[in-house]
């Protein structure tokens, strides 16, 4: 029996493993997961501490998982060397006892295997400002935001009235943001850049969503760095002016934890290279998700870990050996309560751009900014902020690569759409519904016709709305569309 080890049961561990399973219910799965709790969604971490969401409702498995889709699953471990010619690696029990199913045999013992995966995810960076880190570990009042004990931390130190400082006005860091602001906590967010989400949006989007989140209460510091942290006081800024703070938490950025990979010899570089069979330089050892490092792969988000997975249990399994990962189109939506945000493709082209049409229309005052990049008279990339109905049009122009209307300033400002965008009942079968999880209409319409006729029933079916949730409308429109007609066909 093929035997795959696969080291890190986040997001993307969690997901190979069940790909894995729904191909070949023989293949040998021993998952090694480091933290203590069952896989959960890291998307929906914001929603969490904004309190909105329970930690139980991200659990991606619950307890009963493992067992009954009998694989080996081992928590509070971690994988402490590859041994590359034997084909081993030797785990330890974090909690001090290696226990299996059938035996005990001390603190660390060694696994073989046929196929080894690292899916060992990222690790958040912290800005080197005196103080932050102290021995090794962050400072008194200093939390990360990246795992749902770091969420259960801030929640306990974010109270009402409190000032709180996030480093970090990238994606994750607005949604923390946004959701300590919503608990009442007085927020300001320090960022080195001039302007918000510099890797989604362009300075204008940038400026408007600031304003945006400044009606809601959040403060910004751009172009700042954090020099000396204070605890209990809060933060000295390299200008010399101090923000107040009784919690940091720092949402700066990510890097991809590779030692690991280091210390077996594997080539590494920002990532751990793979190729388009996500192979490391040793063929019988992978790599997915924020660890690994592929051309086409943009890290911290999670389509790109969940299209990978798809591929190399196709190839682990042999239920297809042809396929490839060839990389994945983003479209990155800001999770944050009042706030639309959908950002695709290549935003950061100019609007005097001689080989491209790019319009851009913004109204500051009502938190409206829309910006597309059209080329072959096909949507390249494009920012939408405040305009839900523009965003979701563009979105399936840009999923389906089909030419856009030749009303451009309609489209850009959610008006006249064409007739099959007008819901997403009128979508064809084709019509990417779930684009975290790659879902279309036509697979939610199978799955309610075998019998999944609730949100959750069709969570379970397809994994839609499991993903960043944007798409949880969409599916209740669905499924009010089917319950009302029960057509024939899609």
């Amino acid at each position: 029996m093929r035997r795959v080890v696969i080291v890190g049961y986040g997001m993307a561990g969690a997901r190979l493993a069940d790909e894995l399973r729904r191909r070949d219910q023989d293949i040998s799965i021993t998952i090694i997961g480091a933290e203590p709790h069952a896989a959960y969604n890291r998307v929906l971490l914001s929603t969490v501490v904004a309190g909105t969401m329970t930690p139980g409702s991200t659990r991606l498995h619950d307890e009963k998982w493992a067992a009954d889709h009998n694989i080996d699953l081992h928590l509070s471990h971690e994988v402490v060397s590859i041994d590359r010619s034997s084909r081993t690696v030797t785990v330890e029990d974090t909690r001090g006892a290696f226990v299996r199913s059938d035996s005990t045999e001390g603190p660390r013992v060694s696994l073989p295997y046929d196929a080894l995966v690292l899916a060992t995810g990222s690790t958040p960076w912290v800005p080197p400002a005196e103080g932050l880190v102290e021995d090794g570990k962050l400072a008194a009042g200093v939390v990360a935001f990246r795992t749902l004990d770091d969420c259960a931390e801030i929640e306990a130190k974010a109270h009402k009235g409190a000032p709180v400082v996030v480093l970090g006005g990238g994606l994750l860091g607005i949604e923390a943001a946004r959701g300590l602001a919503g608990r009442g906590c007085l927020v300001t967010v320090v960022h080195p850049v001039g302007h918000l989400m510099e890797r989604q949006l362009d300075p204008g989007a940038g400026g408007v969503l600031a304003r945006t989140l400044g009606q809601l209460g959040i403060e910004f510091r751009l172009n700042a760095l954090a020099a000396k942290y204070l605890p209990g006081d809060g933060l000295i800024l390299d200008d010399g002016t101090h923000v107040p703070a009784e919690l940091v938490v720092v949402s700066a950025g990510v890097r991809a934890e590779t030692s690991l990979a280091v210390e077996a010899g594997l080539e590494v570089d920002r990532g751990i290279v793979v190729d388009d069979a996500l192979r490391t330089s040793d063929p019988r050892i992978h790599a997915i998700g924020d660890c690994a490092q592929h051309p086409g792969t943009v890290s911290g988000l999670v389509q790109p870990a969940w299209d990978q997975a798809a591929v190399l249990a196709d190839r682990l399994t042999g239920a297809n050996p042809a396929s490839r990962y060839r990389g994945t189109s983003v479209v990155t939506r800001l999770k944050a309560r009042d706030v639309d945000l959908a950002a695709l493709g290549d935003v950061h082209t100019e609007v005097d751009c001689p080989d491209s049409e790019v319009l851009c229309f913004q109204e500051p005052s009502r938190g409206r900014y829309a910006k597309l990049v059209l080329r072959d008279d096909r949507v390249a990339g494009a920012i939408v902020i405040g305009a839900p109905d523009a965003a979701a049009t563009i979105t399936q122009l840009y999923d389906r690569g089909i030419p856009a209307p030749t009303d451009r300033l309609a489209l850009l400002l959610g008006r006249a759409l064409p007739a099959e965008a007008a819901s997403p009942a009128d979508l064809p079968s084709s019509a990417v519904i779930c684009r975290c999880n790659t879902v279309s209409k036509g697979q939610i319409v199978s799955a309610w016709r075998a019998g999944a006729e609730t949100v959750p029933q069709l969570a379970e079916a397809t994994r839609a709305t499991t993903g960043c949730g944007g798409c949880k409308d969409a599916v209740c429109g669905l499924l009010d569309w089917l319950g009302a007609s029960q057509p024939a066909s899609a």
